[in-house]
């Protein structure tokens, strides 16, 4: 059995109380949003295994609204406005693992419901499979990857659509020019 089946993965989730619009319109937001991520950590370590963690991993996922997502892009990214989503990654390259007993704490992902609602509207997507999409990229970065050179991105959008594909969502990028990379 491989390291991905072994782990325990530990998905926590919270919808801001500033945000009742993701539970009023996705009322299994929740329950969507850990399965991408499972998928996501499926898919993302089968490929790239993390050394050294074989207690489990944890994750947060925050369904949040453009107020706070831009309060965090300004602060953190120094990009003051808001964006579909963040990713959070606890930590770096040179960082200590945890020790033997206890999960790797991922980091966090938090995304906005009003620019994702209106970037599914505009794309012709359901919501719930937008936020599906952007919660498997999201946990894609805590885990490394990233879409910074055209060939690191090709990688990603490939993880991303199979991850799509295991969850029975058609692949975001189908509809763009299979040469250039779509960066989100």
């Amino acid at each position: 059995m491989s390291q991905v089946m072994d782990m325990d993965f530990d998905v926590d989730m919270a919808v801001e109380a500033t945000c009742p619009a993701w539970l009023a319109s996705l009322p299994d937001a929740e329950e969507r949003c850990r399965a991408a991520a499972l998928a996501a950590l499926a898919a993302g370590l089968r490929e790239r295994p993390l050394a050294g963690v074989d207690s489990g991993i944890e994750l947060a996922i925050v369904l949040s609204d453009d107020a706070e997502v831009r309060r965090f892009n300004r602060d953190y990214r120094g990009q003051d406005k808001p964006t579909n989503v963040l990713s959070f990654a606890a930590l770096d390259g040179d960082d200590p693992l945890p020790e033997p007993d206890e999960p790797l704490l991922l980091g966090d992902v938090i995304i906005a419901h009003e620019t994702t609602a209106a970037e599914a509207a505009a794309e012709g997507l359901s919501l719930a499979d937008h936020l599906s999409h952007l919660v498997v990229h999201g946990v894609l970065h805590l885990i490394g990857y990233d879409h910074e050179e055209d060939d690191a991105a090709l990688d990603m959008e490939r993880l991303e659509a199979a991850s799509l594909a295991g969850l029975g969502i058609a692949d975001p990028y189908a509809r763009v020019d299979s040469g250039t990379p779509m960066r989100s």
